[in-house]
């Protein structure tokens, strides 16, 4: 039995992440955004603090601190201070930037679909059951 290359894996699927948020980013561009500032503007919600957006993103502070801005400067995000705790910004997205966010994530899922789309039921189950593991 072979050896697994574990970088070849990694590389597979870094390119097929590649692939498909290249295949879109002019659309999610026409929208008024760029691929990263969906992916912050997605996870806002969930994560409401700078820093705890840039724990989960794995982006340094100071990048999610200008995607911030220009998020908050084009209306899709606002920031409030928390009134649990005075030194906080917490950060609220507009209905404008759920908006933009769930048509720039149905472009990424149609497109990722279309991949799917080439495994069967069974071999998609099974890819997200891997998927999970690994998670």
């Amino acid at each position: 039995m072979s050896k697994i290359d574990a970088a070849k894996i990694w590389s597979l699927n870094y390119n097929l992440l590649m692939a498909v948020i290249s295949g879109v980013s002019a659309d999610i561009s026409e929208l008024g955004l760029d691929v990263k500032e969906l992916f912050v503007l997605s996870q806002v919600e969930e994560h409401p603090y700078p820093a705890e957006l840039a724990a989960t993103l794995s982006m340094p502070k100071p990048t999610v601190t200008v995607y911030v801005k220009r998020l908050e400067a084009a209306g899709f995000l606002r920031r409030e201070i928390d009134s649990a705790d005075l030194r906080r910004h917490r950060l609220q997205v507009t209905p404008a930037g759920r908006k933009v966010t769930s048509r720039g994530l149905a472009l990424l899922s149609d497109a990722f679909g279309a991949r799917l789309g080439r495994l069967s039921a069974a071999e998609q189950a099974e890819l997200g059951r891997l998927l999970e593991k690994l998670s």
